[in-house]
């Protein structure tokens, strides 16, 4: 009897060791869920919704970000923000007439006594490539470049693979970091820097773009500081921190005056405007699209508190009248995309294992056809597979 026994557990085992080696990993991966982004902090969604329903910029920032204050703070630093990341070639112009390019060999800063080593007239165009240590274009080369422009609401026009943006204020630093050329735009913070930030349509209610201003300018104000050598910068100009188009914002077609208006109704005098502060320091003002319902605190995304975020609810992002395109949704993810986000050579299953009280999924488990698994953060899953939010569900 025990040798019975002994046979049917081995047969068992061998059994299920074969059933497991010859799983086949799915080709694919399907998810359904709500809201676009994070999920932290100001949904940019209920926002909207709340200003519709005749809330102030201050109430709804208020009921998105807790223990804060809405108050004037000093924001005459200038920030630099990185425009062209790790570029081997790029091109400048200038985009009206009358209007002049100077360029300063190394990076001057806020100098004005430095003569330039080269002047551009109107439209010649100048395009800097990568030559080892060193940016070369039209007989110049220096690790690093400054360029200005002058002349009547002169404008710069910046070309990159894949990109041609304008920019009107401050000026653009070109600088050689490991092999290629970081491109910043350093400006004023307070209106110059704003005035570009595209993270909400222009044409929204007054308070939910006063809400996205107060929001951003907290947001960029808490980066300000030591340089980022990687990047030559202190905020990028895309997701990574907030979207920075330069002039294509303010000179949107009818409603680019409502954004730079909302900008201005939030500066209070020659040197201060409004912000969210938390101990008197403002604070870094996460926002977002839409929620599945509920919003989520940095600690459930991220495993880091601040006092600031915490889950409240937000029925606008479920709403299709207010969030069409993601009030639901579907989406797929290859098995490689999703195997080369757990760090594992395949994907046989995906388990939920556990959700905050915002509904958000907090950790996911891979298990690969080996037997291996791994654990991840439901915004960490959901960024690496680039499904819209950690608001999901498995399908299929």
């Amino acid at each position: 009897m025990r040798t019975f026994k002994a046979l049917l557990l081995v047969f068992s085992i061998s059994f299920a060791a074969t059933s497991t080696a010859t799983a086949t990993a799915p080709l694919q991966f399907s998810f359904t869920g709500s809201g676009y982004g994070h999920g932290v902090g100001m949904s940019q969604i209920g926002a909207k919704a709340r200003a519709l329903s005749g809330e102030s910029a201050t109430a709804i920032l208020n009921y998105y970000y807790k223990n804060v204050q809405i108050a004037p703070i000093v924001d005459t630093q200038t920030i630099r923000v990185n425009i062209g990341r790790a570029l081997k070639s790029i091109s400048f112009v200038s985009a009206t007439p009358d209007s002049a390019v100077q360029i300063f060999s190394g990076d001057i800063a806020n100098a004005q006594d430095v003569p330039p080593i080269m002047t551009l007239a109107a439209k010649k165009k100048i395009t800097f490539n990568v030559d080892g240590a060193f940016a070369t274009g039209e007989g110049l080369r220096a690790k690093a470049f400054t360029i200005r422009w002058s002349g009547p609401s002169s404008v710069i026009t910046f070309s990159q693979p894949g990109s041609v943006v304008k920019y009107r204020y401050g000026q653009i630093q070109v600088k050689v970091v490991k092999s290629a050329m970081e491109v910043t735009n350093t400006l004023a913070l307070r209106d110059e820097y704003l005035w570009g930030i595209s993270e909400v349509p222009s044409s929204w209610p007054a308070a939910a773009l006063e809400a996205q201003v107060i929001a951003s300018r907290s947001y960029a104000m808490s980066k300000l500081g030591k340089v980022n050598s990687a990047c030559d910068c202190q905020v990028y100009s895309h997701i990574a921190d907030q979207n920075f188009v330069g002039f294509s914002k303010e000179s949107e077609p009818r409603f680019g005056q409502f954004w730079k208006a909302a900008v201005s109704r939030t500066i209070i005098d020659t040197s201060t405007s409004l912000a969210i502060l938390s101990n008197g320091k403002p604070i870094q003002a996460y926002f977002f699209s839409s929620s599945g319902g509920a919003t989520q605190t940095t600690l459930d995304a991220w495993g880091q508190a601040t006092s600031y975020t915490q889950s409240v609810v937000d029925p606008a992002g479920l709403d299709p009248k207010y969030n069409p395109r993601f009030a639901t949704w579907s989406a797929s993810a290859d098995q490689s995309l999703v195997a080369t986000a757990f760090l594992l050579a395949d994907i046989l299953t995906l388990e939920i294992i556990s959700r905050n009280t915002a509904g958000a999924v907090t950790y996911i488990k891979g298990t690969a056809s080996d037997g291996s698994t791994k654990l991840l953060r439901g915004d960490t899953f959901r960024s690496r597979i680039k499904i819209p939010s950690p608001y999901f569900n498995l399908a299929g």
